[in-house]
């Protein structure tokens, strides 16, 4: 076996049993990110998707106990800590944490998603006066916030306020989670006592939010635990919660729980992924009439991560594919096609169950061949496309997905599009995965000469 230090990481919560907020999604993160997490568990909750019915708090000599065999062992690279639920559980984590040094995330758990206090409230004062102090950094979000300040945060510069008046309370940085803000986007403000950094990420419209807070800080905490810097771990526990959010878990009849794995998901199916496009390409190859199929612009394929973000997470070929006695082409990449990326991802967003997407040369033959075997065709007219869209670079293809799928009432297997001044026309095929983009592509053969 070969030896290898792994880098651990405690978190020191509450355990929630419907599985999507505290040591759960704690231990989920933790997992993603390849760090092995350990447990201080110190409330048991009845806990579902909208409520928290009944809440037993562990005795506090097993709560240190926890803390104390796993760092005894194992060693402990940095920890969080969630659910603190009275003042007794939070002097006797204050004493043991000042004992040691490791990088400390203090997640300000004061209530639960369905409304459910589980902070008690006269824990919050010994919160801010003996745990604050010890904390690398604190995550609270705006309601959190409010209540450690005293005061409404309606507003980014509130926030800011918020943020300076928190770091005078002792942690080394502060981070406030925008997500009840409101607006497009959300934007997190990260405060390190001496400059602000905004953090911004497109805001979805998901019930599936439970959760967020606990895998949020876990994600920072992991990423501490591997050597990252504050503000790298900030940056990258960003992106991991958006990713988790935007690819939550539409389970139960309240606030369904975020997703952690579609993190690890993602980066498991890398690999493969490029030699299944690889070996795509060989397989059509093989089909004498490829030729009549690539457009002048050249041919491309394009295929999503299972829990795709944006154009890093598809992977395509490099100049295109060409044809010169046989196709020509290089090894796909991630990241190198812009124009159909921007096909799945808008098809994606819009609920369309979409990986892969291909473009060919426009044909009315072909167009006319695939409405007849059932495939769900759609259309946009370029010619018709709003000046305002037409200015913003790339907005093109995102309009043109969008009004395809409004004239079609449903999700397409082919757009096409007739061109534009300097536009050449267009079919784009779509499928859920490569073997069904095989048998629509093959479907193909003998429509033109």
């Amino acid at each position: 076996m070969i030896g290898r230090v792994y880098p651990v990481a405690l978190t020191i919560a509450g355990s929630d049993s419907g599985g999507g907020a505290g040591i759960q999604a704690d231990l989920k993160t933790f997992a993603a990110l390849q760090v092995h997490g350990t447990v201080a568990i110190t409330s048991v909750t009845a806990q579902n998707t909208y409520e928290v019915s009944m809440v037993h708090d562990i005795p506090l000599d097993m709560i240190e106990e926890q803390i104390r065999v796993v760092y005894r062992d194992l060693g402990i690279d940095a920890a969080k800590s969630g659910m603190l639920h009275n003042r007794e559980i939070i002097d006797v984590v204050s004493r043991v944490l000042n004992e040691y040094d490791f990088p400390y995330v203090l997640d300000p758990v004061m209530i639960a998603k369905s409304g459910a206090k589980l902070l008690r409230d006269d824990a919050i004062e010994a919160l801010l006066r003996k745990l604050f102090p010890r904390a690398t950094i604190v995550t609270p979000n705006r309601f959190e916030a409010e209540r450690i300040v005293g005061y409404e945060i309606k507003s980014l510069s509130d926030a800011e306020k918020a943020a300076e008046d928190i770091i005078s309370l002792g942690p080394k940085a502060v981070v406030i989670k925008g997500g009840h803000l409101g607006g497009m986007y959300s934007v997190d403000i990260f405060y390190d006592g001496k400059s602000f950094k905004h953090l911004k990420a497109l805001r979805f419209d998901s019930r599936s939010t439970h959760g967020t807070g606990c895998s949020f800080s876990a994600a920072i905490t992991a990423f501490l635990a591997r050597g990252y810097d504050l503000n790298e771990a900030v940056e990258n526990a960003k992106r991991f919660i958006t990713m988790s959010i935007a690819y939550g878990l539409e389970i139960g009849r309240g606030s369904g729980p975020v997703n952690p794995m579609a993190y690890l998901i993602n980066e498991a199916s890398r690999y493969w992924m490029l030699e299944e496009l690889y070996d795509f390409a060989r397989r059509i190859s093989k089909y004498s009439w490829i030729e009549n199929m690539i457009p002048e612009v050249g041919l491309n394929i394009a295929y999503s991560t299972p829990y795709p973000m944006d154009v890093a997470d598809v992977a395509a070929f490099p100049g295109r594919i060409r044809y010169s006695d046989g196709l020509i082409y290089s090894y796909p990449r991630f990241g190198v096609s812009r124009h159909l990326s921007k096909y799945i991802l808008r098809l994606r967003r819009l609920g369309c169950n979409i990986r892969v997407a291909m473009n060919i040369r426009y044909y009315e033959e072909v167009v006319e061949y695939l409405k007849r075997r059932g495939y769900k065709v759609g259309f946009y007219d370029r010619s018709r496309e709003p000046p305002d869209v037409k200015r913003v670079e790339g907005r093109t293809v995102e309009w043109g997905v969008e009004e395809a799928v409004r004239n079609l009432d449903g999700c397409p297997d082919v757009i096409y599009h007739l061109g534009d001044w300097g536009k050449e026309p267009m079919i784009v095929l779509f499928a859920k995965d490569l073997t069904s983009l095989y048998k629509l592509f093959s479907d193909l053969e003998g429509v033109v000469g």
